[in-house]
This record gives structure tokens, C-alpha cells and sequence, in this order.
């Protein structure tokens, strides 16, 4: 399908880079057209103005936020489009493109739990079973944990401040033993749980963590690997890695934090250790993919991701307002689907309303950036 043509507006390379419209199934960002300042566009009315008001959201929050890169992008049916401000590399002067690889951060969760319901489809995953019966390598804890309880973080696994967090210790005789997803529970799986599991809802990546061992263990090859095939592929993302610190990634965004009034570079902390939880990595456009996924049966069928965008709820019945891996409301009875994302380097945001065939993403490197009023506002200039 060719993509659909919108009116653009160019500003400075420091600014506004450029849109890009994707068409559905192409391979690479290079297969689709690309608008340069030089190039002329037509377009139906309204579909130019929707751009524009969205252009005109983002900049007012890029100005407002103080932000220092941002890329950000709007799906509607197969067409995406992209936006660019600012800086990947601030010191250097070097800006934010379709090349520009932000960290998803907890984005990483719906990615895993994607997985985790395709292996539950080929009868290779239980959502009620005991966990240690397929990661005999977790210890036995006081209750038994499910995977249904770990995609809605009703495990009572320890997040990071909750509760004592217990590490095992010991050598490895390889040089990045938490590339592998079982090995990486040695990070945390002392810890005792915060509660039993279905009582309470306690967000945790280190329950995410632990999915993510399920998942390698019950799909029978490395968890990277799995969401490589079964979810990237698919969807024609071609950027998606996991951020490896050892591993050179060309346009990896440098983070910036304010400190003492200050807008400074951030730290390059390591996230191999909890992929499943916040550890991949890729430009705007495969993250916009992922989001236009999910308005497809792509991935999944439809009746399968209605169970995942359900609402949890514990024992007592109290909805938790998370499925299995996404945040769910109806504003306006409209379902809305999505994550955010928050850790060193980064702050993201995936909004997708399934039934309308629209989402929006949001990738910036700076920590202090509010991506939830940034989809919020690009959802209310597409409307």
C-alpha cells in the first residue's frame, strides 16, 4: 500500500528535522518516502492539518519542556509519520533523525508479553502454572507465581525500593552473564516478595525480569532472539536491539538530567541485566511499527489481545487498570492501550487506540521530559 501524502512544515535542522510517511510493509525506513525541505507535498485538507496541529503540539512542548531531543511519531491506519527536534548528541551537534536509537525503557514489557501470549497460543506456556516448574532455577518462594500474576505485576515480586532486594553472588565464566535472561535473576532472586501473589498490584521489572526467563525457557531460545523473530520481524522493525553497553550502536541518543539547574549529559548505565524489563533500544520509526502492530492481528488475534487488554484485578476484585503488559482505560469510551517508560538516558510513551487503527509514540533523551503530556497532547491535535 503507498503511503498517503501530508503537507509538511520545515523548520531548522536544530528544530523540526523532518516527517517521514511509512508505508505499510516496507522493509527498511529507506523504502519509504522521505519529505526533505526541498521537496513539495499534496495532500487532502484535512489530513494536512492534522499535521500541522500535531507539529505545532509537539513543538509547544519541546519549547515548554526544555527538552533536548525529542522524536515522536503518529499512526493512523498504515501511514506513519514521523517528527524530529532537537539534539542526539547535544556537545557534538548532532540531531535528532530517523537514525536517532532512544531507549524504550519499561516499553521493553509489552514487547515480552507479546511473546508470552504467542507461546500461551502454541500451547507452550501455561499462564497458570507455577513458574519454577519451567525456571526451575528461581527459588521457591513462600507462594507459588504465574505468569498471568507477572504480566499484570500481581507476583509480589520486589521492584527496586518496595522491599529488600537480595542478589546471588557468584563467578560466571563468561564475560556478559546477564545477556542471558535466566542467569540475570541472580540480580534479584533472594529477594523475598513484597505479597502474596494476586492480593496486591506491585509493579516490578524484576517480575518482568522473571517472565522474561519464562519466556526464554518455554520458547527454547534466547529471549533477544524470540522477540527478534516472533515481534520484530513481523513488523518490519529493523532497528530494535537490545541496548548492550558493549556493543557499539551508531546514533545511541547521549541522556541528559538536570542537575543543580542545570541541563547535563547523564550516566551510560548498563541495562543488559533486565531486558525483559527495560532494556531494548531502537529509532522512532520501530517503535511506531510496534504501536501500528497492535492494531492488527499481526501478532496477534484480536480475541487474544482482548484478554491481554483486559484489566486485571486481585483477589478482592479491585481492577488494577493493567492487563497483561499494558496499561488499559476507555477515556471517553474509547479503548487506549499503551506504556511509558523511564530510566537513564531516556522517557518514551506508547499510546495506541486499537479500534481506530491510531497510535502515537514519543522517545526523547531527556529525564526529565513528560511524555504522557506529549501523547496527550498529540492525540488531542489528531482529534
Amino acid at each position: 500500500m503507498m503511503a498517503r501524502l501530508a503537507s509538511l512544515t520545515f523548520l531548522p535542522l536544530s528544530a523540526l528535522v523532518l516527517c517521514v510517511l511509512v508505508p505499510w510493509g516496507a522493509p527498511t525506513l529507506q523504502a519509504a518516502p522521505v519529505c526533505t525541505p526541498q521537496d513539495t507535498a499534496v495532500a487532502a485538507p484535512v489530513e494536512a492539518g492534522v499535521h500541522a496541529r500535531v507539529e505545532a503540539a509537539l513543538r509547544r512542548q519541546f519549547e515548554k519542556q526544555e527538552l533536548v531531543g525529542l522524536a515522536a511519531a503518529i499512526v493512523e491506519g498504515d501511514t506513519i509519520t514521523e517528527f524530529y527536534f532537537g539534539f542526539e548528541d547535544r556537545e557534538q551537534g548532532v540531531d535528532v533523525t530517523s537514525k536517532t536509537m532512544f531507549r524504550w525503557a519499561s516499553i521493553s514489557k509489552p514487547l515480552v508479553a507479546v511473546r508470552a501470549l504467542q507461546l500461551v497460543r502454541a500451547d507452550s506456556l501455561g499462564l497458570d502454572a507455577d513458574v519454577i516448574t519451567i525456571v526451575p532455577e528461581f527459588p521457591e518462594k513462600k507462594w507459588p507465581i504465574t505468569s498471568r500474576q507477572l504480566l499484570g505485576h500481581l507476583g509480589g515480586v520486589v521492584h527496586y525500593t518496595n522491599g529488600i532486594v537480595l542478589r546471588t553472588k557468584r563467578d560466571y565464566d563468561v564475560e556478559h552473564p546477564y545477556a542471558d535472561a535466566v542467569v540475570a535473576l541472580d540480580r534479584f532472586n533472594r529477594s523475598p516478595l513484597v505479597a502474596e501473589p494476586g492480593t496486591k498490584y506491585a509493579y516490578s521489572t524484576h517480575g518482568y525480569m522473571l517472565l522474561g526467563a519464562v519466556v526464554q525457557k518455554a520458547g527454547g531460545d534466547p529471549l533477544w532472539l524470540q522477540v527478534e523473530k516472533n515481534v520484530a520481524k513481523p513488523l518490519g522493525m529493523a532497528t530494535l536491539q537490545p541496548d548492550y553497553q558493549w556493543v557499539e550502536i551508531d546514533h545511541r541518543a547521549v541522556g541528559y538530567r538536570r542537575a543543580k539547574g542545570d541541563v547535563r549529559t547523564s550516566t551510560d548505565t548498563d541495562v543488559s541485566w533486565k531486558l525483559a524489563g527495560g532494556g531494548f533500544i531502537s529509532n522512532v520509526n520501530d517503535l511506531a511499527r510496534f504501536g501500528r502492530g497492535l492494531c492488527t492481528e499481526t501478532l496477534l488475534p484480536r480475541a487474544t489481545l482482548d484478554v491481554m487488554w483486559t484489566s486485571q484485578a486481585t483477589r478482592e476484585g479491585k481492577k488494577t487498570g493493567y492487563g497483561m503488559g499494558f496499561d488499559v482505560s476507555r477515556p471517553g469510551g474509547k479503548l487506549t492501550i499503551g506504556h511509558s517508560g523511564a530510566q537513564e538516558k531516556t522517557r518514551t510513551y506508547l499510546r495506541v487506540r486499537p479500534d481506530e487503527g491510531r497510535a502515537v509514540v514519543v522517545m526523547t533523551n531527556s529525564e526529565y521530559g513528560n511524555t504522557g503530556a506529549i501523547a496527550t497532547a498529540m492525540f488531542a491535535a489528531m482529534d
